[in-house]
């Protein structure tokens, strides 16, 4: 099982010491929650800094959990309630019911209550009130110290302990501090007593939490009013900076207010443009300021482009330690390691240039401004999308709806890229040429906006006229996630209409893969509702057994795996024994492996039964294609604050994707044989294009 904080831990180099122990630099003694699985060593731990003496209990799955009194007295040890499949109610690492386990319990991250984020300042902030240690010895070391602590009969909780027992017990604690960390809480992680306290960070990660930051030596002066904010809201004060159309160095930290305007950043012979994200339709009081940084030149006639994206509260850095930065911009030799720092504060941008080697430079000049052309853009895509669709986005006639799925058969019973199976039916390999620009999306689950607005960015319905790009979706645009519109079907019924339509007018860029969700069988049941049933009965209902019959046959016909000469992608996961490529065309008949790629997930501490490194390796091999050539599935999203992982288990290449959430979709984009994240803020497309008028 993949350590999912390996590679992410970085030692915090501010401390303090207290009591022989080394603490972060700024933490207040009174903040400190020691958590780990049993035999961490947290008692001896709140001995020695003469913390409270008794144990505390927290349910991590109760709303509120954060105001209990267990965390009124710090430090202090606590053992933490986790949610488990199967079970409503909170769980330890040492319940009878989790130890006796025939399988181990899948671990429902999600229903880990996360306290509400809090900026008044006559208001608790319970994201900062608290700052947890995780205790996370070598599994061996604890082993042996709780073997040797249960022979003295004090333990019975030890009893018929096994080494992989201690390593699941880990694996978990580990999961649940990497999900805290991304929640924006407060936590860090110790090996041992005597070893430094490590933060979770990845290389460009420049979010340094205050607590693991040296003191600053700042002193507020009292005698103007910065002074004053400075000392009441427990900041510095940064000078405001005013883009103007003559070209400006920016030698300190200063801040560019959010005005709707958009300016470019030099840096050497490198240029970057920061636009501020306006989404269409968006609502002024549940508008996010985010910036998107692109390129000198966005999406035009000949090219996709990819971008980033600054969202409110989010800090990057810029420069070369940025993997992700370097291949979106391929920055020149110009720019250092780390050159400068951007800061999202509530729609303004805090710049700090970091490297005086070569100046960082801000002019706002109109003539290179990219509003105009991504409005006219957009507007010209979602005039594209009527044109194919028609004048409403709504479910299609039942006669047009089955001639429409009938053409979409037609074509996917003869595709050029696909190699007949055995039995004449097409293979269940897709494999594209390359000169194509490739976008792989994810699960969309009947978000119908999020299809419209992957359609309507960047340029790609003219690239896909232009047969210019091709875009592959990795099944399960179908049903709805949402609890309280699990049994909806008309959304994904829509859903499909749209990809039909789109499907016959793209018949050689636009392609779909099987996901475990494009099925009617019963056995297809998420949280208790037979989502492929009831998808069933309402074509019935709507179009008719000859309609649904076609469905199926769409189902059958459907490829599994697609490959290019540089990457490849399926719905779920790769098989976990070698496989060779007519195997892959003949997929159909072999419904074990079939259901691995449709259905398998990542190896987890609660999901042993799932793939790891080697079955990712062994894939590529299987398809000839390069080591560590990017593989993306969807299936699985890790947490739910994110739509796509690189690197995705500490697998180098392996990403995962998820285009289905509220916020709005995302997808990868290939550029150089690397996979691209693009991320889009959700449009309320139906409704804006059913209302438009010409």
């Amino acid at each position: 099982m993949n350590d999912p904080l390996k590679k992410n831990l970085v030692p915090i180099e501010d401390l303090q010491d207290i009591r022989g122990v080394k603490l972060p630099a700024r933490l207040s003694f009174v903040q400190l929650v020691v958590t780990g699985p049993p035999g961490a060593g947290k008692t001896y731990y709140i001995n020695k800094v003469h913390g409270w003496p008794n144990e505390g209990y927290v349910d991590l799955t109760r709303k509120g959990w954060w105001k209990d009194q267990t965390l009124t007295y710090r430090p202090r040890e606590v053992h933490l309630g986790f949610p488990f499949k199967g079970f409503s109610e909170a769980l330890t690492v040492f319940d009878k019911e989790w130890l006796e386990a025939e399988e181990p319990l899948f671990l429902e991250l999600e229903r880990i209550q996360i306290p509400p984020v809090s900026n008044n300042m006559f208001q608790t902030n319970w994201r900062t009130r608290y700052i947890f240690e995780f205790l996370l010895p070598d599994p061996e070391v604890i082993f042996k110290r709780r073997m040797e602590r249960h022979k003295e009969g004090y333990f019975p909780v030890d009893k018929n302990l096994t080494i992989g027992m201690v390593r699941r017990q880990l694996d978990i604690y580990r999961e649940v501090a990497l999900y805290m960390h991304m929640a924006q809480m407060q936590v860090y992680v110790r090996e041992e007593i005597g070893k430094p306290p490590m933060r979770i960070a990845g290389k460009a990660d420049v979010n340094v939490p205050k607590w693991a930051r040296a003191e600053s030596e700042h002193k507020p002066n009292l005698s103007t009013l910065s002074g004053w904010k400075s000392l009441m809201l427990r900041r510095e004060a940064i000078e405001w900076f005013t883009v103007t159309d003559q070209l400006q160095e920016l030698k300190s930290e200063c801040r560019i207010p959010h005005d709707g305007k958009t300016f470019e950043m030099i840096i050497g012979d490198q240029r970057l443009v920061f636009h501020p994200e306006i989404p269409i339709g968006a609502k002024k009081k549940n508008l996010k300021k985010n910036w998107l940084i692109f390129p000198s030149k966005v999406s035009s006639a000949n090219t996709i482009r990819g971008f980033a994206r600054i969202k409110v509260g989010e800090r990057v850095l810029i420069g070369k330690d940025n993997q992700q930065y370097v291949e979106i911009f391929n920055f020149s030799k110009s720019v250092g390691r780390r050159h400068l720092t951007v800061t999202n504060v509530k729609g303004d941008l805090i710049i700090n240039p970091l490297d005086d080697k070569t100046a960082v430079q801000v002019v706002r000049n109109e003539d290179q401004d990219i509003r105009e052309r991504i409005s006219t853009n957009r507007y010209n895509s979602i005039l594209g999308i009527r044109e194919i669709y028609g004048e409403s986005i709504t479910m299609l006639p039942r006669d047009e709806a089955l001639t429409t799925i009938r053409e979409v058969n037609a074509i996917l019973s003869n595709e050029p890229c696909r190699k007949k199976a055995e039995s004449g039916e097409p293979g269940a390999l897709l494999e594209l040429p390359d000169e194509q620009r490739l976008l792989i999306a994810g699960d969309l689950h009947a978000q119908v906006d999020n299809f419209l607005v992957i359609l309507s960015e960047n340029c790609l319905l003219a690239h896909l006229d232009a047969n210019r790009a091709s875009l592959v979706i990795l099944g399960d645009a179908v049903h709805p996630e949402d609890p309280k519109e699990m049994e909806n079907m008309d959304s994904s019924i829509l859903m499909m209409d749209l990809i039909f339509t789109m499907k016959a007018h793209f018949p050689e860029n636009f392609f779909y893969l099987r996901g475990n969700h494009d099925t009617f069988d019963n056995s297809l049941c998420k949280t208790g509702v037979s989502q492929g049933v009831l998808m069933r009965k309402r074509l019935l209902e709507l179009r008719g057994e000859e309609y649904v019959e076609e469905m199926q046959k769409f189902y059958d016909l459907l490829p599994m795996v697609m490959k290019t000469s540089s990457c490849a992608a399926c719905h779920a996961a790769p098989p976990r024994k070698s496989i060779s490529r007519k195997k892959l065309i003949n997929l159909r008949k072999y419904p074990k492996i079939c259901h691995e790629i449709l259905s398998n997930r990542l190896m987890r501490s609660h999901y042993l039964a799932g793939y790891e490194k080697r079955d990712v390796k062994q894939f590529r091999k299987s398809l000839k294609l390069p080591k560590r050539a990017p593989f993306v599935v969807g299936h699985t999203p890790l947490d739910p604050f994110n739509s796509f992982w690189k690197n995705a288990g500490n697998i180098k290449g392996h990403h995962i994707i998820y285009s289905g959430r509220k916020e709005g979709p995302s997808l990868f984009i290939q550029i150089k044989k690397k996979m691209i994240p693009l991320s889009y803020p959700a449009e309320p497309l139906t409704k804006i294009i059913n209302e438009m008028k010409f």
